[in-house]
Protein backbone atom coordinates (compact mmCIF):
# COMPACT_ATOMS: atom_id res chain seq x y z
CA UNK A 1 0.00 0.00 0.00
CA UNK A 2 1.23 3.55 -0.69
CA UNK A 3 2.92 5.29 2.26
CA UNK A 4 0.51 8.22 1.99
CA UNK A 5 -2.46 5.87 2.33
CA UNK A 6 -0.95 4.13 5.39
CA UNK A 7 -0.34 7.53 6.95
CA UNK A 8 -3.97 8.55 6.34
CA UNK A 9 -5.17 5.24 7.76
CA UNK A 10 -3.06 5.64 10.91
CA UNK A 11 -4.47 9.10 11.42
CA UNK A 12 -7.98 7.77 10.85
CA UNK A 13 -7.59 5.07 13.48
CA UNK A 14 -6.45 7.55 16.10
CA UNK A 15 -8.60 10.56 15.27
CA UNK A 16 -11.69 9.27 13.56
CA UNK A 17 -14.08 6.40 14.09
CA UNK A 18 -13.40 2.79 13.21
CA UNK A 19 -16.33 3.09 10.83
CA UNK A 20 -14.59 5.75 8.77
CA UNK A 21 -11.44 3.63 8.61
CA UNK A 22 -13.54 0.67 7.43
CA UNK A 23 -15.11 2.75 4.66
CA UNK A 24 -11.68 3.99 3.57
CA UNK A 25 -10.11 0.54 3.48
CA UNK A 26 -12.94 -0.93 1.42
CA UNK A 27 -12.82 1.66 -1.37
CA UNK A 28 -12.12 0.15 -4.76
CA UNK A 29 -8.75 1.87 -5.08
CA UNK A 30 -7.48 0.04 -1.99
CA UNK A 31 -8.74 -3.47 -2.72
CA UNK A 32 -6.43 -6.45 -3.01
CA UNK A 33 -6.71 -8.66 -6.11
CA UNK A 34 -9.56 -11.09 -5.56
CA UNK A 35 -8.95 -14.82 -5.41
CA UNK A 36 -11.29 -15.20 -8.38
CA UNK A 37 -9.06 -12.89 -10.44
CA UNK A 38 -6.05 -14.94 -9.33
CA UNK A 39 -7.62 -18.12 -10.68
CA UNK A 40 -8.27 -19.77 -7.31
CA UNK A 41 -11.25 -22.15 -7.08
CA UNK A 42 -14.61 -20.91 -5.87
CA UNK A 43 -15.62 -21.90 -2.32
CA UNK A 44 -18.74 -24.07 -1.94
CA UNK A 45 -22.06 -22.29 -2.36
CA UNK A 46 -23.43 -24.08 0.71
CA UNK A 47 -21.81 -25.49 3.83
CA UNK A 48 -21.55 -29.29 3.76
CA UNK A 49 -23.99 -31.38 5.75
CA UNK A 50 -23.70 -34.99 6.96
CA UNK A 51 -24.85 -37.31 4.17
CA UNK A 52 -26.99 -39.34 6.57
CA UNK A 53 -28.74 -36.32 8.08
CA UNK A 54 -31.03 -36.49 9.96
CA UNK A 55 -33.03 -34.22 7.69
CA UNK A 56 -36.53 -32.79 7.83
CA UNK A 57 -38.07 -32.38 4.40
CA UNK A 58 -40.16 -29.26 3.87
CA UNK A 59 -43.19 -28.91 1.61
CA UNK A 60 -42.02 -28.18 -1.94
CA UNK A 61 -42.32 -24.47 -2.79
CA UNK A 62 -44.58 -25.11 -5.78
CA UNK A 63 -47.13 -26.89 -3.55
CA UNK A 64 -47.47 -24.07 -1.01
CA UNK A 65 -50.57 -21.92 -1.25
CA UNK A 66 -50.72 -18.55 0.52
CA UNK A 67 -53.37 -15.81 0.38
CA UNK A 68 -52.76 -13.08 -2.20
CA UNK A 69 -51.52 -9.80 -0.78
CA UNK A 70 -51.22 -6.55 -2.71
CA UNK A 71 -47.58 -5.44 -2.75
CA UNK A 72 -48.35 -1.82 -1.93
CA UNK A 73 -50.52 -2.93 0.99
CA UNK A 74 -47.72 -5.18 2.25
CA UNK A 75 -45.15 -2.38 2.07
CA UNK A 76 -47.39 0.16 3.78
CA UNK A 77 -48.38 -2.35 6.50
CA UNK A 78 -44.79 -3.36 7.28
CA UNK A 79 -44.04 -2.84 10.95
CA UNK A 80 -41.72 -4.39 13.52
CA UNK A 81 -43.87 -6.64 15.72
CA UNK A 82 -42.68 -7.86 19.12
CA UNK A 83 -45.87 -9.40 20.52
CA UNK A 84 -47.13 -12.68 19.10
CA UNK A 85 -50.08 -15.00 19.51
CA UNK A 86 -49.39 -18.52 20.78
CA UNK A 87 -50.57 -20.13 17.55
CA UNK A 88 -47.91 -22.24 15.83
CA UNK A 89 -46.81 -21.89 12.24
CA UNK A 90 -47.44 -24.77 9.88
CA UNK A 91 -44.62 -26.59 8.11
CA UNK A 92 -45.90 -25.06 4.87
CA UNK A 93 -45.68 -21.55 6.27
CA UNK A 94 -42.08 -21.91 7.48
CA UNK A 95 -41.23 -23.54 4.16
CA UNK A 96 -42.69 -20.52 2.35
CA UNK A 97 -40.76 -18.02 4.50
CA UNK A 98 -37.49 -19.86 3.92
CA UNK A 99 -38.22 -20.00 0.19
CA UNK A 100 -38.91 -16.25 0.08
CA UNK A 101 -35.70 -15.35 1.95
CA UNK A 102 -33.11 -17.78 0.52
CA UNK A 103 -34.91 -20.03 -1.96
CA UNK A 104 -32.82 -21.07 -4.97
CA UNK A 105 -34.17 -20.49 -8.47
CA UNK A 106 -31.09 -21.49 -10.50
CA UNK A 107 -27.60 -22.83 -9.79
CA UNK A 108 -24.64 -21.94 -11.99
CA UNK A 109 -21.87 -24.08 -10.51
CA UNK A 110 -19.44 -23.20 -9.11
CA UNK A 111 -19.89 -19.46 -9.41
CA UNK A 112 -23.30 -18.33 -8.24
CA UNK A 113 -26.94 -19.04 -7.47
CA UNK A 114 -30.01 -17.05 -8.40
CA UNK A 115 -32.37 -16.80 -5.42
CA UNK A 116 -35.50 -14.96 -4.36
CA UNK A 117 -33.36 -12.16 -2.90
CA UNK A 118 -30.54 -10.27 -4.61
CA UNK A 119 -26.89 -10.75 -3.70
CA UNK A 120 -23.73 -9.20 -5.10
CA UNK A 121 -22.53 -11.41 -7.93
CA UNK A 122 -25.06 -14.06 -6.94
CA UNK A 123 -22.60 -15.17 -4.26
CA UNK A 124 -25.19 -15.51 -1.46
CA UNK A 125 -22.81 -15.80 1.46
CA UNK A 126 -25.51 -16.62 4.04
CA UNK A 127 -26.54 -19.75 5.86
CA UNK A 128 -29.97 -19.62 7.54
CA UNK A 129 -30.37 -20.95 11.06
CA UNK A 130 -33.74 -21.14 12.81
CA UNK A 131 -34.71 -21.18 16.44
CA UNK A 132 -38.00 -23.04 16.24
CA UNK A 133 -40.32 -22.67 19.22
CA UNK A 134 -43.72 -23.37 17.65
CA UNK A 135 -43.97 -25.03 14.24
CA UNK A 136 -46.42 -27.89 13.79
CA UNK A 137 -44.67 -31.26 13.53
CA UNK A 138 -41.16 -29.92 14.22
CA UNK A 139 -39.49 -30.36 17.58
CA UNK A 140 -38.33 -27.10 19.23
CA UNK A 141 -34.63 -26.30 18.82
CA UNK A 142 -32.09 -24.86 16.41
CA UNK A 143 -32.00 -25.99 12.79
CA UNK A 144 -30.03 -25.09 9.66
CA UNK A 145 -31.83 -24.56 6.38
CA UNK A 146 -30.28 -26.43 3.46
CA UNK A 147 -31.32 -24.25 0.54
CA UNK A 148 -30.07 -26.61 -2.18
CA UNK A 149 -32.37 -29.44 -1.04
CA UNK A 150 -35.02 -27.33 0.77
CA UNK A 151 -34.63 -29.28 4.01
CA UNK A 152 -33.84 -28.63 7.66
CA UNK A 153 -30.90 -30.10 9.54
CA UNK A 154 -31.18 -30.27 13.36
CA UNK A 155 -28.32 -28.46 15.11
CA UNK A 156 -29.29 -28.28 18.80
CA UNK A 157 -32.48 -29.79 20.21
CA UNK A 158 -31.54 -29.64 23.88
CA UNK A 159 -34.01 -28.12 26.35
CA UNK A 160 -33.52 -24.42 27.09
CA UNK A 161 -32.36 -23.47 23.61
CA UNK A 162 -34.83 -20.58 23.39
CA UNK A 163 -33.46 -19.12 26.63
CA UNK A 164 -29.91 -19.34 25.31
CA UNK A 165 -30.80 -17.61 22.06
CA UNK A 166 -32.70 -14.93 23.99
CA UNK A 167 -29.66 -14.36 26.20
CA UNK A 168 -27.46 -14.04 23.09
CA UNK A 169 -29.93 -11.44 21.83
CA UNK A 170 -29.15 -9.37 24.91
CA UNK A 171 -32.18 -10.62 26.83
CA UNK A 172 -34.85 -9.45 24.37
CA UNK A 173 -37.83 -11.42 25.67
CA UNK A 174 -39.80 -11.51 22.40
CA UNK A 175 -37.23 -14.00 21.05
CA UNK A 176 -38.51 -16.57 23.56
CA UNK A 177 -42.17 -15.80 22.80
CA UNK A 178 -41.73 -15.83 18.99
CA UNK A 179 -42.74 -18.90 17.01
CA UNK A 180 -39.48 -18.78 15.02
CA UNK A 181 -36.32 -16.68 15.06
CA UNK A 182 -34.23 -16.48 11.89
CA UNK A 183 -30.46 -16.22 12.41
CA UNK A 184 -28.45 -15.51 9.27
CA UNK A 185 -24.77 -16.37 9.40
CA UNK A 186 -22.27 -15.11 6.86
CA UNK A 187 -19.55 -17.27 5.30
CA UNK A 188 -17.67 -14.18 4.28
CA UNK A 189 -15.08 -15.80 1.99
CA UNK A 190 -17.91 -16.91 -0.29
CA UNK A 191 -18.28 -13.20 -1.10
CA UNK A 192 -14.64 -12.15 -0.61
CA UNK A 193 -13.45 -14.75 -3.15
CA UNK A 194 -14.91 -12.46 -5.80
CA UNK A 195 -14.87 -9.01 -4.20
CA UNK A 196 -11.88 -9.06 -1.81
CA UNK A 197 -12.20 -6.50 1.03
CA UNK A 198 -15.32 -4.99 -0.55
CA UNK A 199 -17.17 -8.15 0.50
CA UNK A 200 -17.48 -6.89 4.07
CA UNK A 201 -19.62 -4.02 2.78
CA UNK A 202 -21.68 -6.15 0.43
CA UNK A 203 -22.77 -8.83 2.90
CA UNK A 204 -24.44 -6.21 5.08
CA UNK A 205 -26.47 -5.03 2.08
CA UNK A 206 -27.49 -8.62 1.38
CA UNK A 207 -28.71 -9.02 4.96
CA UNK A 208 -31.17 -6.19 4.44
CA UNK A 209 -32.51 -7.77 1.26
CA UNK A 210 -33.23 -11.08 2.99
CA UNK A 211 -34.83 -9.54 6.07
CA UNK A 212 -37.10 -7.22 4.08
CA UNK A 213 -38.41 -10.22 2.15
CA UNK A 214 -39.14 -11.89 5.49
CA UNK A 215 -41.09 -8.85 6.69
CA UNK A 216 -43.25 -8.79 3.58
CA UNK A 217 -43.77 -12.53 3.22
CA UNK A 218 -44.65 -12.95 6.89
CA UNK A 219 -47.72 -10.73 6.39
CA UNK A 220 -49.05 -13.19 3.82
CA UNK A 221 -49.14 -15.96 6.42
CA UNK A 222 -50.59 -13.83 9.21
CA UNK A 223 -47.31 -13.17 11.00
CA UNK A 224 -45.39 -10.17 12.27
CA UNK A 225 -41.61 -9.83 12.23
CA UNK A 226 -39.01 -7.89 14.18
CA UNK A 227 -35.44 -7.59 12.92
CA UNK A 228 -32.68 -7.92 15.53
CA UNK A 229 -29.31 -6.22 15.20
CA UNK A 230 -28.52 -6.26 18.93
CA UNK A 231 -26.86 -9.54 19.85
CA UNK A 232 -23.66 -10.80 21.42
CA UNK A 233 -21.48 -11.96 18.53
CA UNK A 234 -19.45 -14.48 20.52
CA UNK A 235 -22.51 -16.00 22.21
CA UNK A 236 -24.27 -16.35 18.87
CA UNK A 237 -21.24 -18.01 17.31
CA UNK A 238 -21.01 -20.47 20.19
CA UNK A 239 -24.72 -21.33 19.94
CA UNK A 240 -24.43 -22.20 16.26
CA UNK A 241 -20.97 -23.78 16.39
CA UNK A 242 -19.33 -21.04 14.28
CA UNK A 243 -15.80 -19.69 14.59
CA UNK A 244 -17.12 -16.11 14.69
CA UNK A 245 -14.53 -14.87 12.20
CA UNK A 246 -14.74 -16.79 8.93
CA UNK A 247 -18.42 -17.38 9.64
CA UNK A 248 -20.38 -15.06 11.91
CA UNK A 249 -23.99 -14.12 12.62
CA UNK A 250 -24.84 -10.97 10.69
CA UNK A 251 -28.59 -10.46 11.37
CA UNK A 252 -31.56 -12.02 13.16
CA UNK A 253 -35.33 -11.67 13.02
CA UNK A 254 -38.08 -13.03 15.25
CA UNK A 255 -41.60 -13.71 14.01
CA UNK A 256 -44.88 -15.18 15.11
CA UNK A 257 -48.58 -15.13 14.45
CA UNK A 258 -50.14 -11.68 14.84
CA UNK A 259 -52.20 -11.28 18.00
CA UNK A 260 -54.98 -9.81 15.87
CA UNK A 261 -56.01 -10.34 12.23
CA UNK A 262 -53.35 -9.15 9.80
CA UNK A 263 -53.93 -6.82 6.84
CA UNK A 264 -56.67 -7.94 4.51
CA UNK A 265 -55.28 -9.72 1.44
CA UNK A 266 -57.75 -7.69 -0.61
CA UNK A 267 -56.56 -4.45 1.13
Amino acid sequence: MPVAFISRLSHSLTMDSIGKAFMELTRYEHLSPSDQSRGLPSPPLEKPSPPEGPFISLPAPETIRVPPLDLRRAIEARRSVRKYARNPLTAGEISYLLWCTQGIIQVVEPYYTLRNVPSAGGRHAFETYLLINRVEGIKPGIYRYLAFSHRLLPVDLRPGTADRVMAACLGQAFVRSAAVTFMWSCVVYRMAWRYAERAWRLVHLDAGHACQNLYLASLQVGCGTCAIGAFDDAMMADLLGLDGTDEFVIYCAALGKLPRPGPSPEG
